[in-house]
């Protein structure tokens, strides 16, 4: 089974990558899951993305993986030898490694060590689609969504910095076995394009 996984901030494109993929012959022969807070039926019942405390990042992290036992079920069940991700457990660890230097929770290695408890899917190649931080400001004020939600943690730049290094510049390596970082910053359907591209790479 070959796992791959789309990495990347918030409006960076993966979603339109996915569904692009959906509609490709890699799409009919893969099983492909969306992001974690899609399997997740009301909006109220999703972990906020500025924990208040450690506390409160553990059961987050808790909460999702209990997506990922679900993924990883359904993944064997499919029979595919070709599994897409829109998002991974590296989600997770850059999510908490970004808390962790924002507001000292202490949390990251922990949550390591817990994965090697839990059941969940290790990417073997993992794109990460790197979007400049004015370019998502753009691409989420295009959709409409700033209006209704002006504070949007997920792109302040503290976050953005912090996450993006966890994937990049971290001397810990991420829990995907090989990283590549894909310029993402053109119309999101040329980005599906590319994506589709290198993933019918990988699978040759």
């Amino acid at each position: 089974m070959l796992i791959i996984a789309l990495e990347g901030p918030s409006y960076a494109g993966k979603s339109t990558a996915i569904r692009h993929l959906r509609h490709t012959s890699l799409g009919s022969r893969a099983f492909v899951s969306d992001c974690y807070v899609k399997h997740i039926a009301h909006r109220d019942d999703i972990p906020p993305a500025r924990t208040d405390t450690a506390a409160a990042q553990l059961a987050a992290f808790e909460r999702f993986m209990e997506i990922e036992a679900t993924r990883v079920a359904e993944a064997a069940a499919s029979g595919r030898q070709l599994v897409v991700l829109d998002r991974s457990v590296d989600t997770l660890l850059a999510h908490a490694y970004a808390l962790d230097a924002l507001f000292g929770y202490g949390v990251h290695h922990r949550l390591r060590g817990r994965l090697t408890t839990l059941p969940f899917l290790r990417p073997d190649r993992t794109l990460y689609l790197d979007v400049p931080a004015e370019m998502l400001h753009l691409r989420r004020k295009t959709a409409g969504h700033t209006a209704a939600e002006s504070e949007y943690f997920l792109h302040e730049p503290g976050f953005l910095h912090h996450a993006r290094d966890y994937f990049i510049h971290t001397a810990r390596r991420p829990m995907t076995r090989e990283l590549t970082v894909l310029a993402a910053d053109a119309d999101p359907d040329e980005v599906a394009r590319a994506v589709e591209a290198l993933v019918g790479f990988w699978t040759r």
